[in-house]
């Protein structure tokens, strides 16, 4: 697996939060680290068992529970969809294409809270930003369709 000095290896990251090393959580770790496009539990569960066939998809689901649970990856819910896991921690939102389902990162600035009109003594805690649209491809596919001539006979 390569790693950036952002990643956090399975080692430190499991070790900081306390949680025993296993070669299952280790493995699940890889598969979101591996490929960053927001797997479900299932897409998690059929690539982890390419290394590890022995891997059940329980087991799975508990490693991904505990890595929310202790902040080592985001939980995304996107309307009635399975949830999809995301192993970029820095603050960010996500764009979901109505299209083809890809959900992609979306960076915030530094002040993106400072357009937002709360009522007064709010505090924001956490936040949750979904934008759904359409992806280049699927935009094109759109924009080629909606473009086409009507045939005469």
């Amino acid at each position: 697996m390569k790693k950036s000095p952002s990643i956090p290896s399975y080692e430190s990251a499991m070790g900081r939060e306390g949680l025993r090393l296993t070669p299952q959580r280790r493995q699940v770790y890889e598969v979101l680290m591996d490929k960053r496009d927001h797997p479900t539990a299932t897409e998690v569960f059929i690539r982890a068992q390419k290394k590890m066939p022995s891997i059940s998809l329980a087991t799975v689901y508990n490693c991904l529970e505990t890595m929310v649970g202790n902040g080592l990856v985001k939980a995304v819910h996107v309307d009635r969809e399975p949830t999809r896991f995301c192993a970029n921690l820095m603050e960010h939102g996500h764009f979901h294409c109505t299209g083809c389902g890809h959900i992609s990162d979306i960076e915030f600035s530094q002040t993106h809270d400072k357009g937002w009109k709360l009522p007064s003594g709010f505090l924001v805690t956490q936040h949750d930003l979904t934008l759904r649209g359409l992806c280049t491809d699927c935009g094109a596919t759109f924009k080629n369709s909606n473009n086409s001539q009507p045939t005469t006979k």
